[in-house]
C-alpha cells in the first residue's frame, strides 16, 4: 500500500510526501493543486473527516521528493504483462523494456490506423499497410509494396523486392514510404509530437523536457532501433541491385540509398561515443558513490561511536547525581531524620496495594561504620496490615563490612516526632544476634527487623497529635 498513489492509485512516480505523511505521484499532486483550491488530502478525508488539521492542505511546495520510498519503488521486481511477453526485472529498467517489447501493440507510422505488434511491423508494412504506397512519376500509378505487375511487351517487371523497394511499369526503382520516412530520422521535425526515432518503432510521446530525457536515457534502444532498420535497408539494397543491375535511373536511386546508409553509420557511430561517454560517467557516479557510501559509513561508525561515549556519560551524571543525593542526604553519627511528604497519597497507595513499603535512603552508623536504612509500611505489614504503621530496621551491604564485627550489636530506637513538641512516639530494641537480619549481608539487603504495630493509625491521623502536619511527618532512628 505504502507504493500506492493517493490519488490514482497506481504504483508511484516521482513520489512526493505531503506534511500530513501521505504520497502522491508528483505529476498528480500538481494536477490536483492546479484543479482544486484549497485542496485537502482525500487519504486524510478517508481516514478520519472530523480532524482535518492544517497539515492536510495540499500544495506542492508543501511537499517533499521521498527519495527513500523512490528507490524502494525502482527496485520492486516486476514482470511485462504484454500477452506472450516473459520479461521480468525490476521497475528501474521496466520504462526501457516498454519501448523494446516486441510484444507490445503499437500505431503503425503510415498513419493507416492499424495497431500491430512491434515485432510484426515489417510484415504489416509488406503485406497489410494500405498507406505503404508510392506514386510513380513517370506513369503516374499508385503501386504497393506487396504487389507486382508485368508491364505487356517489357521486360521489366512491377515486383516486390523487399519491404522498402519496388519498381513501376517503366522501370524506375521505387522507395516506399516507409524508407524515405526512416531516411527523413536525421531531421529534428520528423515528428514533432513523438520521439525523432517513431519511424523506426519508437512509441515514446512527451513534451520537449520529457523529450530530451528520454532521449538522453533511451540511447541503446534507439541504437538496436537503428541497427534493426539498417539491416533491412541492407537487405533491400541488395535485392534491388541485382534487380536492377544496368539499369542508370536504378543505380542513381541505389547510390543515394548508400550515402544515406553512411549517414547511419555516422550517427551509430556518434550514438556509441555517446554510449561509451554516458559509460564512462555511470562509472564516475559509481566510484562516487562508493566514495560518498565509505564517507557515510565512516560518519555512521563516528555517531555510534559519539552516542556509546554519550550513554557512558549519561551513566556517569546519573551516577554522579545519586551519589550527591546520598552526599546531601547521609548521615554518618547513627541519627537519621527521615522527612515524608505526600503522606495522604502515599497512604492511600499503601492501602490500594500499588505501594507495598517505603524504603528510606541509606546512613551509616560512623564514618566507616555500618550501612543502614529503614522500611516504612504505612498501612502496616504483618501483624499490623490494615491496623498500624509499620517500621522496620535493615542491614545492608556496606562497603566496610570486612572491616566490622557481625552480628550487628547495636541498639536501635524509632522515634515518630509531634511537629508540636509535645508526645513523640517512641519504640526501641535490641538486635537478636541469632537472626539473620543481623548477620554479615550476602545480599544488597537483609531481611528487615522491626516493630510491626509501630503506631495505631487512628492515632496517626487524630487531630490531637501533630504526627502528620502539611501532609508531611517525620521519623527518627538512634543508633547507639
Amino acid at each position: 500500500q505504502k507504493y500506492l498513489c493517493s490519488n490514482c492509485n497506481n504504483i508511484l512516480k516521482k513520489a512526493l510526501q505531503t506534511l500530513c505523511g501521505h504520497r502522491y505521484c508528483s505529476a498528480c499532486l500538481a494536477w490536483i493543486v492546479r484543479n482544486n483550491k484549497n485542496a485537502i488530502c482525500q487519504k486524510c478525508k478517508e481516514e478520519d473527516p472530523n480532524i482535518l488539521s492544517e497539515e492536510s492542505l495540499l500544495a506542492e511546495e508543501r511537499a517533499f521528493g521521498d527519495a527513500a520510498i523512490n528507490k524502494e519503488i525502482s527496485e520492486l521486481k516486476v514482470h511485462c504483462v504484454t500477452l506472450g511477453c516473459s520479461w521480468s526485472g525490476i521497475m528501474k529498467d521496466f520504462e526501457e523494456h516498454q519501448s523494446l517489447c516486441e510484444y507490445a501493440l503499437i500505431p503503425c507510422h503510415t498513419g493507416c490506423g492499424h495497431m500491430v505488434m512491434r515485432k510484426k511491423l515489417a510484415d504489416h508494412l509488406e503485406n497489410g499497410c494500405v498507406n505503404n504506397v508510392t506514386v510513380c512519376q513517370q506513369c503516374q500509378r499508385s503501386l504497393s509494396s506487396s504487389e507486382y505487375q508485368v508491364r505487356t511487351g517489357l521486360a521489366w517487371r512491377c515486383c516486390f523486392f523487399s519491404a522498402s523497394f519496388s519498381v513501376c511499369e517503366t522501370g524506375v526503382l521505387l522507395v516506399a514510404r516507409s524508407a524515405l520516412l526512416t531516411l527523413r530520422l536525421s531531421t529534428p521535425s520528423a515528428n514533432k509530437d513523438g520521439c525523432r526515432f517513431s519511424e523506426v518503432g519508437c512509441p515514446f510521446r512527451g513534451s520537449k523536457e520529457k523529450m530530451k530525457e528520454h532521449e538522453k536515457s533511451a540511447v541503446g534502444a534507439h541504437m538496436l532501433l537503428l541497427l534493426q532498420h539498417m539491416r533491412q535497408l541492407k537487405g533491400a539494397l541488395c535485392s534491388a541491385a541485382k534487380a536492377a543491375h544496368g539499369v542508370t535511373p536504378q543505380e542513381k536511386v541505389i547510390s543515394e540509398l548508400e550515402n544515406k546508409l553512411h549517414v547511419f553509420e555516422n550517427i551509430v557511430a556518434v550514438l556509441n561515443k555517446e554510449v561509451e561517454s554516458s559509460n564512462m560517467e555511470i562509472m564516475a557516479f559509481r566510484r562516487q558513490s562508493e566514495l560518498d557510501q565509505n564517507i557515510i559509513r565512516g560518519l555512521e561508525l563516528k555517531i555510534a561511536e559519539l552516542q556509546r561515549c554519550l550513554t557512558q556519560k549519561d551513566a556517569g551524571l546519573s551516577s554522579l547525581h545519586k551519589s550527591l543525593l546520598f552526599s546531601e542526604q547521609a548521615s554518618y553519627d547513627g541519627i537519621f531524620l527521615w522527612k515524608i511528604t505526600d503522606v495522604g497519597r502515599k497512604l492511600q497507595d499503601s492501602v490500594t496495594g500499588r505501594t507495598v513499603g517505603l524504603y528510606s535512603p541509606a546512613f551509616y552508623t560512623a564514618r566507616y561504620g555500618y550501612k543502614v536504612c529503614l522500611r516504612v509500611y504505612l498501612n502496616g505489614d504483618g501483624t499490623g496490615k490494615g491496623t498500624h504503621m509499620s517500621l522496620f530496621f535493615v542491614v545492608m551491604k556496606g562497603d566496610y563490612d570486612a572491616l566490622l564485627p557481625w552480628p550487628f550489636r547495636h541498639k536501635v530506637t524509632f522515634m515518630l516526632l509531634d511537629q508540636n513538641n509535645r508526645e513523640h512516639v517512641i519504640d526501641a530494641f535490641r538486635p537478636d544476634l541469632a537472626s539473620a537480619s543481623f548477620q554479615r549481608p550476602v545480599h544488597d539487603m537483609n531481611v528487615a527487623s522491626g516493630c510491626p504495630t509501630f503506631l495505631p493509625l487512628a492515632k496517626l491521623q487524630s487531630p490531637r497529635h501533630a504526627y502528620v502536619k502539611e501532609d508531611t511527618l517525620f521519623l527518627k532512628c538512634i543508633i547507639e
